[in-house]
């Protein structure tokens, strides 16, 4: 639990310092200082998540699988880490390494546009870096990969917003529901919005059918399949969403990505009805939500500073996200897995 709160301390103490400043730019040598920690920390943790199991498993699994075999699964770009990791006599740790690579490295080129970027990697750690990065390996890369494009279309290079997110895609097909975002906030004319929700919907539905249009029903309605706090993590996603429209004008104003948002904001709020109906299925489509947590608490102590002054609005958002932190990591049900942390070369250090 320690290294929790440590990454939790160094990241919101940053974020509070450097709080109400005009221009808030770290050096990139911080950053890439922060981006090795991060991805030692989620790249060589040893049986951490709660579905650490079941990656070994696979990884175990694919040596009877030839290359082409291989390829043929779903889910080819996180099957191609594993395939050759295998053949070339690596461990587990070395694709969990690679993945935590992409992972971090789309977070911090994320975050590094946004006003305060520490301000938004405090929000991260809580669940996006703990929960999702540690446990679900393939999603969070393709979260990861996501927050890479979103980077690329908030710089209008819409070819490569397009690349990351296929790649993303080939870790979780799931990802795909992103491409309808990109489309719709950067298309204009009527074609191009109906090719948008055309794509949506096509990534829903190759989100959560596995094998025909039964196993949707059966595994995701009729089984009732609920995730454990499926309704308090689309919650997190839903406040931000009103404030972000609370901030609407300021928004307009003073940033150039609010169609972008404005949509997201609304996919999360309509997730809190959705969640009652289907909760694994919401709960892993609200994961590519997650970055409307960390643009709008990075950006909101400038938005409010009419209100509050950006430090107070600071400390309360950390106060805030610690709480979460301590609340999941001591009553969670599935806090177990990932207490206490250990690293593969210090299995007892943590």
């Amino acid at each position: 639990m320690f290294i929790y709160i440590f990454m939790y301390l160094i990241a919101s103490f940053s974020a509070i310092s450097i709080s109400g400043r005009q221009t808030i730019r770290s050096s990139t040598i911080v950053w890439t200082v922060t981006g090795i920690f991060l991805t030692i920390i989620i790249g060589w943790r040893h049986h951490v998540g709660g579905d650490w199991n079941n990656y070994l498993r696979r990884f175990n699994a694919i040596s009877d699988f030839s290359f082409s075999q291989t390829m043929e699964q779903s889910d080819v770009g996180y099957q191609f880490l594993v395939y050759w990791m295998n053949a070339w006599g690596f461990e587990i740790y070395a694709v969990n390494f690679l993945s935590a690579i992409l992972f971090v490295t789309g977070l911090i080129v994320f975050l590094r546009r946004e006003l305060n970027p520490w301000l938004g990697l405090t929000v991260a750690i809580p669940y996006l870096i703990i929960v999702v990065s540690m446990g679900y390996t393939r999603q969070g890369v393709a979260v990861g990969l996501v927050m890479w494009a979103l980077a690329s279309l908030n710089r209008r290079k819409f070819l490569q917003f397009l690349f990351f997110i296929l790649l993303a895609v080939s870790f979780h097909k799931s990802a795909i529901l992103m491409i309808a975002f990109g489309i719709f906030s950067h298309g204009k004319g009527k074609l191009l919005k109906f090719l948008a929700v055309l794509v949506a919907g096509i990534g829903i539905w190759l989100s959560f059918v596995e094998t025909d249009s039964s196993a949707l029903w059966k595994n995701y309605v009729e089984a009732e399949m609920q995730s454990q706090g499926a309704l308090i993590r689309v919650v997190l996603n839903a406040i931000p969403a009103i404030l972000l429209l609370l901030y609407r004008k300021q928004w307009k104003r003073y940033f150039n990505d609010y169609t972008l948002w404005f949509m997201v904001a609304w996919a999360s709020l309509a997730s809190l009805i959705a969640v009652n109906f289907a909760s694994t299925a919401v709960d892993r489509m609200a994961l590519y939500f997650i970055p409307i947590q960390i643009v709008v608490y990075a950006r909101l102590p400038f938005l409010a500073k009419n209100t509050l002054s950006p430090k107070v609005t600071s400390t309360l958002i950390v106060v805030f996200y610690a709480f979460i932190l301590l609340v999941w990591l001591n009553f969670a049900v599935n806090a177990r897995y990932w207490v206490p942390y250990h690293h593969m070369f210090f299995l007892d250090l943590f």
